[in-house]
């Protein structure tokens, strides 16, 4: 295998695979990787519906990049950190958040946790270690390694991993982040999800580069390339760069070579800049379908199973929905707490003068 290689265990259509590269899961660790895949692929089906229909303002799906982040967040422990992109939920969704309180974001009311502070879709989950999304790009990195080399100072275990798009490789933060990773041997994984696009901008117009992965040299640690679409290759790729920080062995960068199959947001138009060759091409490689024909191969899985899997599911987001839309808006107070221990006498002022003139 050429240095950076892109590394894949499924052949094909999933159907084969390599067992020499084929990671030791648990069947159960196998069914909540794909369950986790399916109900991501169906929450943003249903999200962008919504915004089209005008009852959410915005959405950014993740349709085609599941196994990237999936993987990642499967070859974690729970006490580690993660540190995302607005293209992950189904990290939080595998480390036990609920649809619902996605879908309450979404409609920022009164029951979304960020009380209606937050663009939709950049959720925040302190039970689950799955640091708030931020809009600004690469904002996530160095905080990841901040937090990471937190943990190795206190000597904790714990690893932090941050996700990104290929895009936010052309920002500084990315550049600072590796270099202060790489001479303090942070615990930090950074995982790249290369789609191919930073919103229309393609990749040959971010980096005179062959790759990303191989950034990671010149700062003087590992990086690595994986198939985006193969979530058994971003799993092993991932479980060893978690392994690796976790030793005190440094940080590695991963590149997940993969394609993204939607808009980049409900704001965007891809069909004035992608081929439409380009997206029959990487269909044929849909992440579900493939670990789905590979659990099939491996009798983990089967039509009723998938049937349950996609009724309770769309039940479930259904329920959601409801509830989201029975909740009311945050209150007006809202605006005016979690800033200050203490309410200072303007902003409390300042409070009393909305409050008469929505009066």
């Amino acid at each position: 295998m050429t240095k950076y290689e892109i590394q894949t265990v499924l052949k094909g259509d999933g159907s084969d695979w390599d067992k020499s590269r084929e990671p030791a899961l648990k069947d159960a660790d196998l069914k909540a990787m794909y369950a986790t895949m399916v109900r991501v692929r169906m929450l943003n089906e249903r999200g962008m519906n919504l915004q089209r229909q005008g009852r959410i303002n915005f959405y950014i799906g993740s349709e085609g990049q599941e196994a990237v982040h999936v993987g990642a967040g499967a070859a974690m422990r729970a006490e580690d950190w993660y540190f995302p992109h607005y293209r992950d939920p189904g990290v939080a969704l595998l480390r036990g958040a609920s649809i619902e309180s996605m879908v309450h974001q979404l409609f920022g009311n009164a029951k979304d946790m960020t009380k209606g502070r937050q663009m939709p879709n950049h959720f925040s989950f302190k039970e689950q270690n799955f640091f708030s999304i931020s809009s600004p790009l690469t904002t996530q990195v160095p905080q990841a390694v901040g937090a990471a080399y937190g943990m190795k100072l206190k000597k904790t275990g714990q690893v932090a991993v941050t996700s990104f798009g290929d895009g936010s490789t052309s920002e500084g933060d990315f550049h600072v982040g590796l270099n202060f990773a790489a001479v303090w041997k942070a615990p930090c994984v950074f995982l790249c999800n290369n789609n191919q696009y930073a919103i229309s901008v393609p990749v040959r117009l971010q980096t005179a580069s062959e790759t990303f992965a191989q950034k990671a040299e010149a700062y003087g640690f590992e990086g690595v390339r994986v198939d985006g679409n193969d979530i058994l290759a971003v799993y092993a790729a991932s479980k060893a760069a978690v392994e690796k920080a976790r030793r005190g062995d440094g940080p590695t960068l991963i590149e997940a070579f993969t394609f993204r199959m939607g808009p980049h947001s409900s704001s965007d138009d891809p069909k004035r800049y992608v081929n439409p060759a380009d997206l029959q091409h990487w269909g044929a490689k849909d992440p579900i379908l493939r670990f789905r024909n590979y659990l099939v191969k491996k009798g983990v899985w089967s039509e009723k199973q998938e049937h349950d899997l996609v009724e309770a599911t769309k039940n479930e987001i259904q329920e959601a929905i409801k509830r989201a839309e029975e909740t009311p808006p945050p209150a007006i107070e809202d605006l005016f707490t979690d800033v200050y221990a203490e309410v200072p006498w303007h902003l409390q002022a300042q409070l009393q003068e909305l409050k008469e003139s929505v009066e």
